[in-house]
């Protein structure tokens, strides 16, 4: 069993070399101590090559000389690596979620060093991975070196992320404060249309993923006269709190980990944070365990809620990209839609507002010339906006385009009713 070695955070990121590639611990779990000790030796350092899920909080990637010491090639485009993706300082890789764990298994994006943010030992000497579990496991099986964070704002969460701190080779010891979002104060009216809609759709002891925003935020602030509900998620934030103190969520039904919360990572405020702390009732595992569809599957009445940048009329959605801007990634939303289809009783929702906020609307006779087509109009079922609820199973081309025509922004409606008759002749 080897012994790593405490160094200071300048010490520990001197280990990496030009054209080394990079794995970042993502999301709440951003290892910021070692990120910006990174940048400060930037002068040192050419074409080294971050690869990460999602980063949050730290100032590397908005940095303007971030392009001649580092590429990223990102694995999801969140809102701060947005404009680096789309130039020749960084990339974007297309895959589920569920199968980024295989890149790394099968050598396809072999990783020299794996940065990480974690939990300090408890007596027996094992750390947690906190906040984010998800595809670091993976990535830390096949890393050649890495560098961990001993942080005691991160909390200790039960599952997949328990490893022995021999499994390390460098530590550094910090205080860092994990980034914190919050949603709640973002809900729209329109949004909260859209959640009274959706909690018509979810029937008590139904087992719910959604992501971080405010329409899953919207949707759970209607959920508080259902019963027994479960969570099988990639991630969760602070809106199911309320429904875990009122005991709405339950997990009771559930088939798969009945009686807790599965999820592989979590953003949201420091009460979050502080409620998975060292709580048996969450369970992180693995993002290609959570994800997988066979898994998803098992638990009755599985609910899928996702979103989208626009919707055609034939129901391709479009949910990566603007055109061919990368705006965001394909993410778990595939993994979901399809196991919710799959599930006795499930339900794969796409939930969008019907307009943009310049006013465009988002139910499009097609989708923008180079926009990618993320859920295929073959898994589409449910589309909600705030205007009411398409069911797009079973219907033809024409059904479809006139079920999502009815729940558009009334003032496009003229527009849609021009697209269908000049492709449908209806």
């Amino acid at each position: 069993m080897k012994t790593p070695v405490y160094k200071s955070a300048a010490e520990a990121v001197a280990y990496i070399k030009s054209d080394m590639r990079l794995f970042i611990q993502g999301s709440a779990a951003t290892p910021l101590s070692l990120l910006n000790a990174l940048y400060e030796r930037r002068a040192d350092l050419q074409r080294v090559e971050i690869t990460s899920l999602s980063t949050y909080g730290g100032e590397i990637f908005s940095k303007p000389d971030f392009g001649k010491h580092f590429f990223l090639n990102s694995l999801f485009v969140s809102s701060n690596v947005r404009d680096i993706v789309n130039t020749e300082a960084g990339d974007y890789i297309p895959v589920f979620l569920s199968e980024i764990p295989s890149l790394f298994d099968r050598n396809i994006l072999p990783i020299d060093v794996a940065m990480i943010n974690v939990s300090p030992p408890d007596k027996h000497g094992y750390c947690s991975l906190g906040t984010s579990v998800d595809i670091v496991r993976a990535a830390l099986r096949n890393a050649k070196h890495i560098i961990a964070q001993i942080n005691p704002r991160m909390p200790r969460t039960h599952g997949d992320g328990i490893l022995h701190i021999s499994t390390f080779d460098t530590l550094v010891n910090v205080v860092d404060e994990l980034t914190e979002v919050s949603y709640t104060h973002k809900i729209t009216d329109e949004a909260m249309s859209i959640g009274r809609y959706i909690a018509d759709l979810i029937d008590d002891r139904s087992t719910l993923q959604m992501g971080i925003g405010h329409i899953p935020d919207a949707v759970l602030a209607c959920l508080g006269n259902h019963k027994d509900l479960g969570i099988h998620t990639e991630m969760f934030s602070d809106g199911i709190l309320p429904l875990v103190e009122k005991g709405i969520i339950t997990n009771a039904y559930k088939k798969k980990h009945r009686g807790k919360i599965i999820t592989s990572f979590v953003v949201g405020t420091r009460k979050l944070y502080d409620f998975v702390d060292d709580n048996a009732m969450v369970g992180f595992l693995d993002i290609d365990y959570v994800n997988d569809t066979k898994v998803i599957r098992e638990n009755p009445k599985a609910i899928s809620i996702n979103s989208a940048i626009e919707i055609d009329i034939t129901g391709q959605v479009c949910s990566d990209s603007i055109g061919t801007y990368q705006f965001s990634g394909v993410g778990g939303q595939i993994d979901f839609m399809r196991g919710a289809s799959l599930s006795p009783g499930g339900k794969p929702i796409i939930a969008i507002e019907s307009r943009t906020g310049k006013g465009q609307s988002k139910i499009v006779p097609t989708l923008k010339t180079g926009a990618g087509v993320v859920t295929t109009r073959a898994h589409m079922h449910y589309v909600v906006t705030q205007y009411g609820v398409a069911d797009l199973f079973g219907k033809n081309l024409s059904q479809r385009a006139c079920a999502l025509r009815d729940i558009a922004h009334p003032d496009d409606r003229e527009m849609l009713d021009r697209a269908i008759f000049e492709r449908f002749r209806q």
